[in-house]
């Protein structure tokens, strides 16, 4: 299984090659940063005003013990097309295919429409939006959700926040499931930013001893952007630690046979290349 780790790699690399011979003279540098389509990988944003046109990204990574939204349990690739519909609409749609640890082989999913509604007349600055979607997720299960969307972009930061509210519908998952994320970067040098994300699950397993997913679950680690001056590409890289921070005695066994929740802490490593259009 290690070895189709290679695989999503290689593709990184040819895009990176591609990048350094890609120019987009149209594109100042200042701008370049706030331009991008997908600045963060586990918390969506609308598009920034500055870069309201069509892209599409490239995504792929590696997890073990996870389940979504957190990563995949094995390699995971994802072609996702994003867009500017005019009026402050933002639409995306993601195909994934995943290579469980296991040996199975697995399908998603995914498409949302998102809008602003307070900000996003200025490329720096706040924006909040919010939105509607429907997932099918690796395991087979039909989700949908809503999610609502935070913004702040200035020359030297990037902040991003969601919170989605999801409803799954399958037996023994929550009647409504929310999902928070939170990413930061800092600009670093030249046209790179560093910072970190973090996502919670299930948080309610805090405070609720019979959580019906067993128990709360985090994601913090690391996070890398590229944006190379004069170029229609950009780069993201995420990773960290999974931590199962509380168990649902009652319904921990029950559960973890119907969608393989796992029984230790894990991790996982993503990365996203995202090319504009025109």
């Amino acid at each position: 299984m290690i070895k189709k780790i290679y695989l999503p790699l290689f593709f990184l690399m040819l895009i990176i090659e591609c990048c350094q011979a890609q120019q987009l003279m149209q594109t100042t540098p200042q701008n370049s940063t706030l331009e991008q389509p997908q600045p963060f990988l586990f918390t969506i944003n609308t598009l920034n005003p500055s870069g309201r046109n069509w892209s599409v990204n490239y995504s792929g990574g590696y997890g073990e013990h996870t389940v979504t939204p957190l990563g995949f349990d094995g390699v995971d690739q994802n072609i996702s097309a994003k867009g500017y519909l005019g009026s402050k609409f933002t639409f995306l749609a993601t195909l994934g295919t995943g290579f469980s640890n296991n040996g199975s082989v697995h399908t998603l999913e995914q498409a949302e429409l998102l809008r602003d509604f307070i900000g996003g007349n200025q490329p720096m600055g706040f924006r909040i939006g919010a939105g509607l979607g429907f997932r099918h997720e690796f395991n087979n299960d039909n989700v949908a959700f809503s999610r609502i969307t935070a913004a702040y972009d200035v020359m030297r930061w990037k902040i991003g926040a969601n919170v989605r509210l999801e409803r799954a519908f399958a037996t023994n998952r929550d009647g409504l499931d929310i999902v928070t994320s939170v990413g930061v970067h800092r600009h670093i040098t030249g046209r790179f930013f560093g910072g970190f994300e973090a996502v919670g699950q299930d948080l309610e397993g805090f405070w609720e001893t019979d959580e019906a997913e067993g128990g709360a679950r985090l994601m913090v680690g690391p996070s890398i952007n590229y944006a190379p001056t004069n170029s229609r590409f950009a780069f993201t890289l995420c990773g960290g630690p999974i931590i199962y921070a509380t168990r649902s005695a009652n319904t921990q066994g029950q559960f973890a046979a119907y969608r393989e929740l796992p029984t230790n802490n894990g991790f996982t490593l993503k990365f996203n290349v995202g090319f504009r259009f025109m």
